[in-house]
């Protein structure tokens, strides 16, 4: 009982709350919050009981990993990932080889010297081993360059450098450093050191999809109610992320091509303006994942596809339509008032792009459900409906507390999108 009150007084208050906030990214509070509801009903009947009784739980909190964008520094790079910025690179699709590649060891002696070695730059030498080389490596090692076996290097980063957190920097212990190159023969003099990420700040969308899939199947498995809950939430929002173009460009919001506030039309304004008179919700029943790696790449890669009609469609649009016409105030909330695009523009471009938002907004549905649906399958079918509600609500109530003040300061940490 204390569950559903909090989790009503909660619901309430997240509703009055985000009705005075700009939301400029993602799919704006109602659409992320009807992707988790309608989700719910394309689950198996042995656990639809289960997302049905936390439904409006499902349903508030899909927005709170908008709202850690206030907070937490590392979470914005989870809603996106600029795929233009790799179109010439063939990207592995786990976390961990991605950090392997594009993780460069700075170290730095006791002279202040600074050498950077590992990361992208690395070349191979046959099959088996890598060079070592670059600007003052000479100062460090004596020599041009050092050659290892890649598989001793790929243990050594595994162990000491890997970072699961999406830092873009991290500090590390220059012992153990000392340690690798001691062994393989050579001194190392090693002060300060540190690892420089030169990849996640291009966003990490699917290799965080991948990483929650695996967290929500453990909380499964633990029959954990707080987390299977929070994850799921989650899950929801970022899958919905996943599904709209604009998060998979470093052109987010058309500040690329002077299209700026496409992001908040395509993923806010259009929704709300249709989903609910002309959008179809009938989505089919949640299907098994059998390779969640290439299923949520697949995912990010169709929303790619549509990035140049996102933009073009609405660039041809606006040389056309008028100018004076295109922009208009919107009230969205008791007081509250957006500029956003007049009521035509928008018909008249969610018209050009022929069922696109439908379409996105449907999958979105579906992928939600099977995710939801994979983990537990793979978490071999526990009874859900079995679990005692263990939330710390005391916990939750403050952690609440400080997303909604960071949220009102109305100060996003790091980019939009």
């Amino acid at each position: 009982m204390r569950c559903i009150k909090f989790c009503a007084c909660l619901f309430i208050t997240l509703f009055f709350l985000t009705a005075f906030v700009d939301y400029r990214g993602d799919w704006g509070f109602f659409a992320h919050r009807r992707i988790n509801r309608l989700a719910v009903f394309t689950l198996d009947s042995a656990i639809i009981g289960f997302y049905k009784k936390h439904i409006e739980y499902l349903t508030a909190h899909a927005t709170d990993p908008d709202m850690r964008r206030y907070v937490v520094p590392i979470e914005g790079q989870k809603h996106f990932i600029d795929l233009d910025r790799w179109e010439a690179e063939i990207l592995p699709t786990t976390f961990r080889e991605i950090r392997r590649l594009f993780v460069e060891i700075v170290i730095i002696d006791s002279k202040q010297d600074t050498l950077q070695i590992f990361g992208k730059n690395v070349p191979k030498k046959g099959e088996y081993n890598i060079i070592l080389k670059g600007q003052n490596f000479s100062q460090f090692f004596g020599r041009d360059s050092v050659v290892l076996l890649a598989s001793d290097y790929n243990d050594f980063f595994h162990q000491h450098i890997y970072n699961p957190q999406y830092f873009e920097k991290w500090k590390l212990n220059c012992d153990s450093i000392q340690s690798f190159f001691d062994f393989h023969g050579f001194e190392l003099d090693c002060k300060k050191a540190y690892a420089l990420d030169t990849f996640v700040e291009h966003g990490v969308l699917p290799y965080n999809l991948i990483r929650m899939q695996t967290a929500l199947t453990k909380a499964m498995v633990e029959e954990n109610l707080d987390k299977i809950l929070r994850i799921s939430a989650d899950m929801g929002h970022y899958i919905g992320d996943a599904h709209v173009p604009l998060h998979t460009t470093s052109n987010y919001n058309g500040q690329q091509t002077d299209q700026l506030g496409i992001h908040a039309f395509w993923e806010t304004r259009l929704p709300e303006m249709f989903a609910d008179d002309t959008y179809d919700f009938l989505v089919g029943k949640s299907e098994y994942i059998y390779d969640i790696n290439q299923y949520y790449w697949n995912m990010v890669l169709e929303s790619h596809a549509l990035v140049e009609e996102v933009l073009s469609i609405e660039k041809a649009l606006s040389l056309t339509f008028p100018e004076d016409q295109q922009d208009c105030f919107v009230e969205r909330g008791e007081g509250y008032i957006q500029k956003m695009a007049c009521d035509d523009y928008a018909k008249l471009y969610h018209e050009k792009l022929n069922g696109q938002v439908e379409g996105r907004f449907r999958d979105a549905i579906k992928a939600v459900g099977d995710a939801w649906y994979t983990a537990w399958v793979d978490a071999g079918q526990p009874d859900l409906q079995t679990i005692f509600d263990n939330r710390k609500i005391k916990e939750e109530i403050e952690a609440e507390k400080k997303l909604k003040e960071a949220l009102l300061s109305n100060k996003i940490i790091g980019r939009e999108h």
